[in-house]
């Protein structure tokens, strides 16, 4: 941030510089005073509060409004007397009008604004000129001039901020992108941890139950636990790479594993033509997500798992036969449905009339495609 300020101080000053070699124009008006103290004096005061009044937007000083606008009118009109009182005699003070156009298209922030005081600074040469019976050749570059610095000025203001709400705009989409990047960081951690950790859990339930009955399958069981722990750190290092090939079909591989080593019976329908794309992910963290609430809330001997696909979209679909009564849905199942809904679907999860949970994804059509 220090450093942006930095940059914007040093184009202001740039920008000060610019403005201020353009007093150049008044060097004829400053040579026609020289015996005449009251123009001399009115001369160095309207150069003097000019420059301030370019400083104050140029280099973002804190003035308030009111003195920023009570200067611009101040300008004005010692401009316009300067210019009414000594313009008959010398051709060069109408262009203290130029400058009184230019502070004010630079100061003013509305460009509707902008736009009329600049048109009052052209009205303003144009009738000294009319009041001073100067011609037309003579009056006439003075008010194109002052219109046309006053226009470019209001052109170059507004692409100016346009450029910094633009980089603005782009930081906050970078701070915005870096958020959402890392919520979802969290909740795929949270979903691949959660279900592999709760696997292992039940795993060692077993493992504890069948040490001194059955140590051969306490021993099988073990083996199970280590292959589940080094398949969790894998994925948990292709999601930290963001790198991550596990598929929607491999997903139901390990499923039927996890389920058939629990002694529950998987029965597979699935029909339509293969997922592809973000449905195949998002069915992945479904299916998973339903696995682990078979083995947590449920002592199912039994888990349905349906896949349709077709013209209105795709449905996956999975029940069990457990005695779980009506467990609430937790954080895991919270974060499957903002997930679910993120891609557009929807996600139902309840009890089933007898007995056993239900969970239910759809997509529709356009994920699917």
């Amino acid at each position: 941030m220090t450093g942006d300020r930095n940059v914007q101080r040093r184009r202001g000053i740039a920008l000060l510089v610019a403005h201020t070699a353009w007093l150049w124009f008044l060097l004829p008006a400053a040579a026609s005073v020289t015996h005449r103290p009251v123009a001399a004096t009115g001369l160095i005061a309207f150069v003097l509060l000019y420059i301030t009044l370019i400083a104050v937007p140029v280099l973002q000083l804190p003035v308030p409004s009111t003195a920023r606008y009570g200067g611009l009118a101040a300008l004005a009109l010692l401009g316009v007397g300067l210019a009414t009182a000594y313009g008959k005699g010398s051709g060069s003070w109408p262009t203290l009008l130029l400058f009184v156009c230019s502070a004010g298209a630079l100061g003013i922030a509305r460009p509707a604004a902008g736009f009329a005081w600049v048109g009052g600074c052209v009205a303003a040469v144009l009738a000294i000129g009319a009041l001073q019976s100067r011609p037309a050749s003579d009056i006439a570059p003075i008010a194109l001039i002052a219109g046309l610095a006053g226009a470019s000025t209001i052109a170059f203001v507004r692409f100016v901020r346009l450029v910094e709400e633009l980089r603005r705009t782009q930081k906050e989409l970078a701070r915005t992108v870096l958020e959402r990047e890392r919520l979802r960081f969290a909740q795929d951690l949270h979903d691949l941890l959660g279900h592999s950790l709760s696997l292992i859990v039940v795993k060692a339930e077993v493992v504890r139950r069948l040490a001194v009955a059955d140590p051969g399958r306490a021993s099988d069981e073990a083996a199970d636990i280590e292959r589940i722990g080094r398949t969790a750190l894998a994925e948990v290092r292709e999601a930290v790479t963001g790198y991550r090939e596990h598929s929607f079909a491999r997903e139901l591989d390990n499923a039927r594993t996890v389920l058939a080593g629990m002694g529950v019976e998987v029965t597979l329908q699935e029909s339509g033509p293969p997922l592809d794309g973000e449905a195949d992910d998002v069915f992945r963290w479904v299916l998973r997500e339903a696995v682990t609430n078979v083995m947590r809330h449920s002592a199912a001997t039994r888990c349905d798992i349906v896949v349709e696909a077709g013209i209105g979209g795709a449905t996956l679909t999975v029940r069990d036969n457990g005695t779980s009564g009506n467990p609430l849905p937790g954080n895991g199942l919270r974060g499957l449905a903002e997930r679910v809904e993120v891609a557009g679907g929807t996600l139902r999860f309840g009890s089933e009339a007898g007995g056993g949970i239900e969970l239910t994804a759809h997509l529709p059509a356009r994920v699917t495609a």
